[in-house]
């Protein structure tokens, strides 16, 4: 699932100590332009805080997993971004040139091999 929108809200990142290890993660609010804006409360976790390097006022899409767990009773939604890509952006390894094919030039010579 992606949504898009501005970034209004660059949440402090997290740490602790789990079982598998060190763990980060930092949420980040997204708001989605409509009559009535949405917002979203969205989790980036580990190396991805630092690929995506996102700012407040950032126009993004967000590709996004949904999941919720059950603990104790309750239900708990987490929203993570897996890929996060900046408006204007153009994906790593593509160029932002369009790739025209190369130009062929003719001269005077060459016009008298015409069949016609």
């Amino acid at each position: 699932m992606e949504l898009t929108g501005a970034v209004i809200s660059l949440l402090p990142e997290v740490s602790g100590q789990g079982k598998n290890g060190t763990w980060r993660k930092q949420e980040f609010v997204l708001e989605i332009p409509a009559q009535y804006p949405r917002k979203v409360c969205i989790t980036m976790w580990g190396d991805k805080i630092d690929q995506f390097n996102l700012k407040v006022g950032d126009s993004v899409t967000a590709s996004i997993d949904i999941e919720s767990r059950e603990y104790n009773g309750r239900w708990y939604t987490e929203v993570k971004a897996w890929k996060v890509e900046k408006a204007g952006s153009t994906p790593a390894g593509a160029s932002s040139e369009p790739n025209f094919p190369p130009v062929t030039t003719f001269s005077e010579e060459d016009s008298d091999d015409l069949p016609f």
